[in-house]
């Protein structure tokens, strides 16, 4: 079971996250779960998702970008951003502008390679939910967001630079 943090606590996790699916006859084995799927996925089969019993929600791949769902942000309560390996940043540029340009007020996961490292800059960008990857160690996850105290950059949780801050 993948191991989640929310809002800087421990959560378990109500979500299942579809990574692979050839079609959607693969709705009727996850029937009733909340899932998280392919933005692929979604746009081949959004019907079929329509009459689904349980929630959705997408994941986009730090290829994809957030304007192709602009308009049907308001359909879902979580949206996943994927790292498919820890180098790749983009998917802070999707986070970003889903709470700056979109303001987007549903809960912004990141998926994939996620590891102690990135937690502090990942909620900075407006990431409130992070999936851990299996071999990251919960307890010094949690740490990681007190890793510092002052940043000197704006971000999504504090606006104003430093330089203006201290005027």
């Amino acid at each position: 079971m993948p191991k989640l943090i929310k809002n800087g606590a421990l959560a378990p996790d109500r979500w299942t996250v579809l990574k692979e699916a050839t079609g959607p006859e693969v709705l009727q084995v996850l029937l009733g779960k909340n899932l998280i799927v392919p933005l692929k996925f979604w746009k081949l089969y959004r019907a079929e998702l329509n009459d689904y019993p349980g929630e959705i929600a997408v994941w986009l791949n730090s290829n994809e970008n957030v304007a192709d769902i602009a308009g049907e942000l308001n359909q879902f309560s979580l949206i996943a951003l994927n790292f498919p390996v820890f180098s790749d940043g983009r998917s802070y540029t999707n986070a970003r502008a889903l709470r700056e340009r979109y303001a987007y007020q549903g809960e912004i996961r990141a998926i994939g390679d996620v590891l102690r490292d990135q937690l502090f800059y990942m909620s900075r960008c407006g990431f409130d939910a992070f999936e851990l990857r299996h071999d990251q160690d919960e307890a010094a996850c949690l740490q990681s967001f007190n890793d510092f105290t002052t940043s000197y950059q704006a971000t999504i949780t504090e606006p104003r630079p430093l330089f203006r801050r201290r005027q």
